[in-house]
Order: structure tokens, then sequence, then C-alpha cells
């Protein structure tokens, strides 16, 4: 099934990360993606064009045209370290299905290699997209951000119809291990009210077991003034620990799951 040749646009492989799914784990992420999320971390992973960021004050070209066998090579140097663990490659970015060949071809590709898959996404693509992929997909790590639609868009830049429809029909699917992830953002969700319509939602799902609150961070502020973009949410401060310990419990009462601070 996998086409080795088939080309995509990345732009950074991260290896021996413990994050974005199970185990010790190779991220690949991919450049694109639909949502212009105000806080978001990777923000030249936008735009699918290959463009030049000022870091620590000289130009750096972001974005990397590559096949599904560069990347393949690359992921298999730490196979052990999978086996060991029970890690293996997961999907990130921007948004994988925003490269919709690439990603098929690359999860067939590691698949066939025995390795365990995942990806980090906001599932806002045409369903059929998503579907071609769940069965070479281990574990669906998937972006919750609001359940009210208006406040998705004014965040975001797109309202969450598709994403909440794609979310029901991915659980009841049951090919993938479906993980909701809900981003913590001070003035856009971080109330009682806004966690436990989330985490209700989420709770509604079948055969979800898991869900994990990400608080909100400040790590890739300067990416902004290295691209000559305006960081929306200057001078918002990241949730205190007591903060995110009672927005968890209210998520445990309201959704009935095992959630996690982190993921």
């Amino acid at each position: 099934m996998d086409d080795l040749n088939v080309k995509g646009r990345i732009f950074d492989i991260q290896r021996y990360s413990i994050h974005d799914g199970n185990g010790i784990r190779t991220i690949v992420f991919l450049k694109g993606c639909a949502f212009r999320c105000r806080w978001c971390c990777n923000p030249e992973s936008q735009e699918h064009e290959i463009q030049t960021m000022k870091v620590q004050g000289k130009d750096k070209i972001i974005g990397t045209d590559v096949t599904v066998s560069e990347v393949l090579e690359e992921v298999l140097k730490d196979r052990n370290y999978y086996q060991r663990s029970g890690g293996g490659v997961t999907l990130s970015g921007g948004e994988a299905l925003c490269q919709p060949e690439f990603t098929n071809h690359l999860l067939h590709a590691c698949k066939e290699e025995g390795l365990h898959t995942a990806m980090e996404s906001t599932a806002f693509a045409n369903y059929p997209v998503i579907e071609r992929i769940l069965p070479v997909l281990d574990q669906y790590l998937m972006d919750i951000k609001h359940v009210n639609s208006e406040k998705h868009r004014l965040f975001t830049g797109q309202g969450n119809e598709l994403v909440l429809e794609n979310a029901r029909k991915i659980a009841a699917s049951r090919e993938t291990e479906l993980i909701i992830r809900v981003p913590v953002i001070p003035t856009f969700n971080q109330t009682e009210a806004e966690i436990a319509a989330i985490a209700e939602f989420a709770g509604s799902l079948p055969g979800v077991k898991e869900m994990n609150l990400l608080p909100y961070h400040r790590l890739g502020q300067d990416k902004y003034d290295g691209l000559n973009r305006e960081y929306a949410l200057m001078g918002i401060m990241p949730p205190m620990i007591e903060e995110m310990e009672y927005l968890k419990k209210v998520a445990e009462k309201h959704s009935g799951l095992l959630v996690k601070i982190g993921g």
C-alpha cells in the first residue's frame, strides 16, 4: 500500500520524545494548518510554504520537502527504543491531514515496519481523508478546543462543527484509540463551565477512556518575533498548578474518564 517516493513538507523531526503518545517516540512535524490558534506554539507550522524565520538573530529556512522513504529512514534509527518503551512514531504539525497523501503513505510504511503509530490532530478534514488512515493509526490524539463554535472561530479562525462531527465518527469506528486533548487557554476556555462542557462531550464518545488537559505555555512566543508577527496573547499568564488541578476534577466529574494534566 505504501509508496515510499511520495513527497511531503516537514519542518522538524524530534527524536527521543516522551510526549504525544506512549513510550519513547519520534515526532514528525508537518507544515500547513487550517487553524490560526492565537496560542499556537509552532507558528512556523501554519503556512505550507517554505519560510525564513529569525532564530537567535540568524535566518533559518523553515520547511523541507522529503519522501516517505527519507522520513522512514530517520524514524527507524530508534526502533530499539520504541520496542523497549512501547513507543513509536507520531505525526504532528501543523496539521498532518493537510497533507493527506504523504500522511497516508507514511503511516502505512511505519505500520509495515511494525511501528506503533500516533497522530496529534484537530481532525479538521473531510471524513474520508481520516477514514482512510484509521486502519494504520494506533492512537489518535485529538484536540477538542471548545464546544461553542463562535468562540472557537474567534480564537482559531475556524468553526468547530466539522471537528465535533469527526470526533463522533472516529469514536464510532472503534478503529483507533481516541484520546481527547484540551489545550487550557486563559480568556478562551479556562472556566469551569467551558471545561465541563468539553468534558461532557468527550465522555459521550463511545470507547474513549482518556482526556488530557494541556496547560497554556508561552514557549513559542519568540517565534512570532522571528516571523515578524504579533503574538495575540501577549501578557496572558499560564494557569497555576492549583487551577489545573481544580479543572482536572471538573473534567473527571463531567466526563467519567481518566483525566491527566499534560499528555
